[in-house]
């Protein structure tokens, strides 16, 4: 694991925009960014990314609906490993910002457990 593990943590709201004002207003050293490339917005705490995110079929809004996303050196790496320890994939992976991928898998209870870091096997080849 990197320095810092925790890379964002995704808050599931039925309206983004007024979630993403609610948080600014909850935690006020929050930074309002925008990526443009993906008609996305997020917080940024520091090192971690607040993202307020819709609620969908999947993953709804309430204690259920936020999922806490690693910061991993070697995503393909630190997939394999969840998976070898009876981790299944959930969501994704997904192409993200920065050339980083991101999944959910579950852990053997259910719980959503979120991977974000960079795939060096495929920046290699």
């Amino acid at each position: 694991m990197t320095a810092n593990p925790v890379a964002a943590i995704l808050v599931h709201v039925s309206d983004v925009e007024a979630g993403l004002a609610w948080y600014q207003h909850g935690f006020p050293e929050a930074v309002r960014t925008r990526l443009d490339e993906f008609d996305f917005e997020f917080l940024q705490i520091g090192s971690v990314c607040l993202e307020i995110v819709p609620a969908d079929a999947q993953v709804g809004a309430g204690p259920f609906g936020s999922v806490v996303y690693w910061a991993v050196d070697d995503f393909d790496a630190a997939l394999a490993h969840m998976e070898k320890l009876g981790a299944t994939l959930y969501r994704g992976p997904l192409a993200i910002q920065d050339g980083l991928a991101m999944c959910q898998v579950r852990d053997p209870w259910g719980n959503c457990i979120g991977l974000r870091g960079p795939r060096p096997a495929a920046i290699a080849g």
